[in-house]
């Protein structure tokens, strides 16, 4: 109760000095998928919930499960998982970053407007470069990087007991032929590559997909983990269930797990820190519409041309006890300005809250 608490107040504070349309957290248990908190802004009156039977529905169809949104940054855990299984890469491979990438008839762009010079897939991640990740891209082609995505359970429902959860979109050349009649084309893939284009995910396919980094085993999320009766006698205790091992070898995941303590040591994430415990994070920025040459800052642009800011993380990043997933939308400054914050806050009193408990425990024994 006091986690989900403490996210709420969290995602309000943000919700009013952000002036966002909605901002939302989920927190679960990696090693069970067990939700921890879950909360979005702004929300509803809990008594229309308990008054009126026929709101229900209306209140299922639009929690944070029920949005989508392209993952933006977060999407490059991703996709490096994937070039380092594949072979495509390896840690030492370098790739220069001069601040675009011209491909076809179109100059794909770095957020980092001169570039980041020279740059390994760690270099790459914990600064969040674009370039090292369209070039990875185009090696690997959209068809590999959907079958990892999709091995993290991205493109598909959760499973949660919710009844109504958006699938998202992970595409691929079958898909695109499907839907749009039209064959692949190669620039496409350099956009999914980061996390924007066709690609669509829901916060709480992120939140699991960060546990899976985690632990390289993907939990079906829940929201019920004991059924008592009235007077506390245990009817039912539900047990974890496994959805798949991840099909990346543990050298590979080691790799991605230090490049993701560093992003929040000293990259793009670093508000998201706290002293004394290590901490595993990716920022992502979600593009909302396509702007021209010039870098306008965010707080300048119209509310709906603002993009939505991711941050997901897991800690402590040795030992994983917690997993989260926060997202902004139309926010004044991306994942690591806006949304680390939130997170660093939430994690704070988890670690506050299980300090309390091994005490309380001591003093037991």
């Amino acid at each position: 109760a006091s986690l989900q608490l403490r996210l709420e107040k969290e995602l309000y504070a943000t919700w009013v000095a952000d002036r966002a349309k909605r901002v939302s957290g989920l927190v679960l248990d990696p090693y069970t998928g067990a939700i921890l908190a879950w909360a979005s802004v702004p929300g509803y009156d809990a008594n229309d919930y308990a008054a009126v039977a026929e709101n229900a529905s209306a209140l299922f169809a639009d929690p944070i499960a029920g949005q989508v949104y392209e993952p933006g940054s977060v999407m490059k855990m991703f996709t490096a998982a994937t070039a380092l299984e594949e072979g495509v890469i390896n840690p030492f491979t370098r790739i220069h970053c001069s601040g675009h990438l011209p491909f076809g008839n179109h100059d794909f762009r770095c957020w980092k407007k001169g570039g980041h010079g020279s740059m390994s897939v760690h270099n790459a991640l914990v600064n969040s470069c674009d370039v090292f990740f369209y070039q990875v891209g185009q090696r690997l082609g959209i068809d590999a990087i959907a079958r990892y995505a999709r091995a993290f359970g991205l493109g598909a429902p959760t499973g949660i007991e919710i009844g109504t959860e958006r699938s998202g979109v992970i595409p691929d050349s079958e898909w695109k032929k499907r839907v749009f009649k039209q064959p692949w084309y190669a620039g496409e893939t350099l956009s999914v590559a980061i996390g924007q284009g066709y690609v669509t995910v829901t916060p709480m396919q992120m939140a699991e997909a960060a546990a899976t980094i985690a632990t390289g085993t993907r939990y079906k999320p829940r929201l019920v983990q004991r059924v008592e009766a009235l007077d506390g006698t245990l009817i039912q205790a539900v047990e974890p269930e496994v959805v798949a091992k991840l099909p990346v070898r543990d050298t590979v995941l080691k790799q991605v797990r230090e490049a993701l303590v560093e992003v929040v040591a000293h990259g793009t994430g670093k508000k998201a820190s706290i002293q004394g415990i290590a901490i595993a994070g990716k920022t992502g920025t979600s593009q909302v519409v396509t702007l021209g040459k010039e870098r306008v800052p965010a707080a300048k642009l119209p509310w709906n041309q603002r993009d939505h800011a991711w941050f997901v993380a897991y800690a402590p990043a040795d030992e994983p006890e917690i997993a989260i997933a926060t997202l902004i939308e139309h926010a004044q400054g991306g994942g690591g300005a806006v949304a680390a914050p939130v997170t660093k806050q939430v994690l704070q009193e988890f670690l506050r809250l299980r300090e309390q408990r091994e005490l309380a425990h001591y003093a037991q024994n």
